[in-house]
């Protein structure tokens, strides 16, 4: 290290010097140190209620998905397009949507390693979007199209393995349908959002049983937020016991229904302390027999996803209004 001659106020000071080597070399070891030091320091995002767990989620309106860690930083966050539907799977990778017409599977290390855009198949010139899909036990991707209003079965390399045609009375590309999920029994599943019920179809394109979501005697009234309300159904999935668990979207609840149409269970908007419900997107029934519950447009004072018993005491909730924003519809829950 040299001295050179620094002034100040008309005075000769001598001050530190580095030559261009030692300089390069003390920028590149900051530079490397860098990343270790911003994940080291960086805070919490996320704030859980009950037993801690990892979460990965997406955001409509931030155009986020991330994984959150148990202690509530962030693990990793990736730019995504609009998104309706989000899997975990078995093996670790993650099938997403990168926009309404784009399906991405990314490995272990988040990279893309198999993709589908949703304007192929006969869809060419169509106005199409895509706000559900799942991978099937046989390999092949299931893509449920609103606007060509159908269900197709696509392989690797994308080609066309099956086709039904979904019944929509009130017709729209963007809301045809919401979440659907082919059944253990092969049939498929499905929440028609602008119609406010959920069809089940076999493999043909029939409908076996279907459930008109009640407005309970309340009028319809539009938003996103918790004083809107209707019936825009957004999920629903088979219960080991036969029964379907229903998301209502702006009917702030979640319903379960036997296959006599029967509601046997319920939660409302107001059910849960100090929780209000906004769009009731995802649901599930965990193993532990607890319901799970992705709770959109609510506002940054309400949780986002939500634990609940059978007897609506709230064990969990998670809230991340740094990382994602008031438009989070889906979310993968995990233990540490």
């Amino acid at each position: 290290m040299k001295t050179v001659p620094a002034t100040k106020c008309g005075q000769t000071a001598s001050a530190p010097y580095l030559s261009f080597p030692e300089l390069v070399a003390g920028t590149f070891f900051f530079l490397a140190l860098l990343p270790a030091m911003t994940v080291a320091e960086a805070p919490p995002t996320a704030v859980q209620t009950g037993p801690p767990r990892r979460v990965i989620a997406a955001d409509d309106s931030k155009r986020t998905m991330a994984s959150i860690a148990a202690d509530g930083k962030v693990e990793w966050k990736l730019p995504c397009g609009p998104i309706h539907d989000l899997h975990l799977l078995p093996d670790g990778h993650i099938l997403y949507q990168d926009g309404w017409t784009r399906i991405v599977e990314l490995d272990e290390h988040r990279k893309p390693i198999w993709d589908y855009n949703a304007k192929r198949n006969g869809n060419a010139g169509r106005t199409v979007e895509v706000h559900a899909f799942q991978r099937l036990p046989d390999g092949t991707t299931m893509i449920v199209e609103s606007g060509p209003a159908r269900i197709i079965e696509v392989d690797r390399e994308g080609n066309l393995r099956h086709e039904i045609k979904l019944t929509v009375n009130d017709r729209s590309a963007h809301s045809d349908t919401r979440n659907a999920r082919k059944t253990e029994a092969g049939t498929y599943l499905v929440a028609h959002e602008k119609d406010g019920v959920v069809r089940e179809y076999d493999s043909a394109g029939t409908i076996v049983w279907e459930f008109d979501v009640p407005l309970f005697g309340k009028p319809k009234k539009g938003g996103h937020g918790p004083e809107a309300f209707g019936d825009q159904a957004y999920s629903a999935v088979r219960l080991a016991n036969g029964n379907t668990l229903i998301g209502s979207g702006n009917g702030h609840s979640v319903l379960e229904v036997t296959p006599a149409k029967e509601i046997v269970w319920k939660i409302e908007q107001h059910d849960l302390p100090g929780i209000v419900l906004g769009w009731v997107t995802q649901v599930s029934r965990l193993k532990n027999g607890n319901t799970l519950i992705v709770n959109c447009h609510a506002g940054p004072e309400q949780p986002q996803i939500i634990e609940v018993t059978a007897e609506k005491q709230v064990v969990w909730t998670f809230k991340d209004f740094q990382t994602f924003g008031n438009s989070l519809p889906v979310a993968v829950v995990m233990d540490p």
